[in-house]
Parts: structure tokens; sequence; C-alpha cells
């Protein structure tokens, strides 16, 4: 950031309201990212879209999520965020399956729909320590996040029908080698 500490703590107080100041930005940030899908429905193209354009935004801000739980628990006011952000995602992923299924994309039912919504969260969520954790001394910006896109994916897949698993199996080739 080309600052000094003593500059930084100038115009905050702790560490935490820094961590929450950048938190709050991130918000902002993937708030539009999280609206419900469009009115037209959701396709197989719009979550892949919608899985990328969260990962980039998850990845300009990993510094937060490569140690979520230490900062959580540290932290009763960023816990309050990181819990209704984890809401919205998976209400975010419920509308997109549930679209999906509207769209006679996917057969999923009524009980398989949660699940996967919050297994998606979950992936989506966690990527990122998964591959620090997997090779930390070599961080890739674009494989990480076309991997996390893919794997999320494959939960999805087994869902799909007719074009849309064609549509999948097409957009994952490229992607299985990233």
């Amino acid at each position: 950031m080309n600052i000094s500490p003593g500059n930084l703590y100038y115009h905050f107080r702790s560490k935490d309201e820094i961590v929450n100041t950048l938190f709050g930005e991130f918000e902002r940030e993937v708030e539009g990212v999280l609206a419900a899908p469009s009115a037209r429905g959701a396709n197989v193209e719009d979550v892949w879209l919608f899985l990328h354009v969260l990962f980039e935004a998850i990845w300009r801000y990993r510094f937060l999520y490569r140690d979520l739980s230490d900062l959580l628990s540290r932290n009763r006011l960023l816990e309050l965020h990181v819990k209704r952000l984890l809401e919205q995602k998976v209400r975010t992923a419920t509308a997109l399956c549930e679209a999906l299924v509207a769209a006679g994309e996917m057969r999923a039912t009524r009980t398989e729909i949660p699940a996967l919504a919050t297994n998606i969260v979950v992936i989506t969520t966690y990527w990122l320590s998964f591959e620090y954790v997997r090779d930390p001394r070599n961080p890739q910006e674009g494989a990480t996040l076309a991997r996390g896109a893919y794997q999320v994916m494959a939960l999805v897949a087994p869902f799909l029908v007719g074009e849309s698993r064609a549509l999948f199996e097409r957009l994952a080739a490229s992607y299985v080698n990233a």
C-alpha cells in the first residue's frame, strides 16, 4: 500500500478496524455478483460466469480467506458479516439451482437443492485455503480460480440434463488440466 505502519494506524485504531473496512469493500463488490438471477432464468454458462466473477473477487481479497477461522475468532463484527455473506451465497446458489431446474436444464429435488447449494458455498469459501495448503509456495491465480470453478461445476454436473450436460462437458474440457 506504500504507507508506513504509523500512518496506517493514524487512520485506523486497530487491525480489526482495518480488516472490517476491507471486508466492507469486499461485501460491496460481491453484492452485485450475489444478486438473484435475472428474470430470464439462469443457464449453465451463467453459473460458470457467476463462479468466475465470484472467485475473482475472492482472489482480490484472499488475505481475508487465508485464515478466516482465526479472523472470526477474534472479531465479532466480522463474524456477523461473514455469516450474513454465507447466507447470501447459499440463497444465490439455491436460486441458481432452482432456475436451472425451472428451465429444464437440471433435475434436482427440493431436498437435493439445499445440500447442493451449501456444498457450492463450502467450496467457494474454502477453495483458496485448500489450494494454498496443497501448494503454499506456488500461488497461481488463473489456474487456482479455474480449478475452483471446475470443482463447483463438477458438483452440479450430475444433476444437469440434455444440452446443459453437453455444454458442461465442453466447458469443462478446458479446465480439467488447469
